[in-house]
């Protein structure tokens, strides 16, 4: 059983690690790039009204060894993602719940709920140049949220009583009761299209990446969609 979650869970991470990346690179990479342009001062927003763009955005090609960083970096993560997951699978099992490759893409959902969406309410993702609140006080509120939103969703769906429902929802609702780490006032130099840009893609990335994680995890899982004592070949 042990070997079998980390085979299933290393050629999951893998594959969906590429995936995210081939995306991060197509969509918001560039996005990034240009942001830094504007962080540098390279780029003016805007000057006594007047749009200004004083030097051009820096091509993909031109730094290969930071995002071969950035594929790396997307398949070590999502392969931690992915054992996390695949353990979830062995223990929803063993309650005589064994996941099909089909909801796997459920719990890839509630992957992104807990890692990104919830999280993203009160800390969106920040393209360069954007300021916010002290780093350690976002990375705690961060934390504290994905761990309540992932012990909320877990509760509303193996609780079976609407006590445990209930609990769910006030846990995943508890940190944004408490508030997210802010500032004062805004200002930033990237313009606010290009911010609104990059949350709106950095989202629909994670999402996708981590729907064809929990389909790929559960395929791999089930032996390619086999019944999952059918495809328990793997002896530990």
């Amino acid at each position: 059983m042990t070997k079998r979650i980390f085979v299933s869970a290393l050629f999951a991470g893998l594959a969906a690690g590429l995936v995210a990346a081939a995306l991060q690179l197509w969509l918001i990479v560039p996005l990034i790039l240009q942001g830094e342009l504007y962080e540098t001062g390279a780029q003016v927003h805007f000057t006594d009204g007047a749009a200004q763009s004083a030097a051009p955005m820096t091509g993909i090609g031109a730094d290969l060894s930071r995002h071969a960083m950035t594929v790396g970096m997307n398949v070590v993560a999502f392969t931690a993602f992915a054992l996390l997951m695949v353990a979830g699978f062995a223990i929803a099992g063993l309650r005589g719940r064994p996941v099909s490759a089909r909801a796997g893409v459920i719990w890839g959902l509630a992957g992104f709920l807990g890692f990104a969406l919830a999280p993203s309410v009160g800390l969106p993702p920040e393209l360069p140049g954007t300021i916010g609140a002290a780093l350690e006080s976002r990375q705690l509120w961060w934390g504290l949220t994905v761990i309540c939103s992932l012990s909320g969703l877990g509760l509303i769906a193996w609780a079976g009583r609407w006590s445990g429902i209930l609990a769910g929802i006030a846990l995943i609702l508890l940190p944004h009761l408490i508030g997210a780490p802010r500032i004062d006032t805004y200002f930033g130099v990237a313009p606010p299209e290009l911010a609104s840009l990059f949350v709106a893609r950095s989202l629909a990335v994670s999402a996708v990446s981590w729907a064809f994680l929990g389909a790929v995890a559960a395929w791999f899982w089930t032996g390619g969609g086999r019944d999952a004592k059918a495809a328990d070949n793997i002896r530990p």
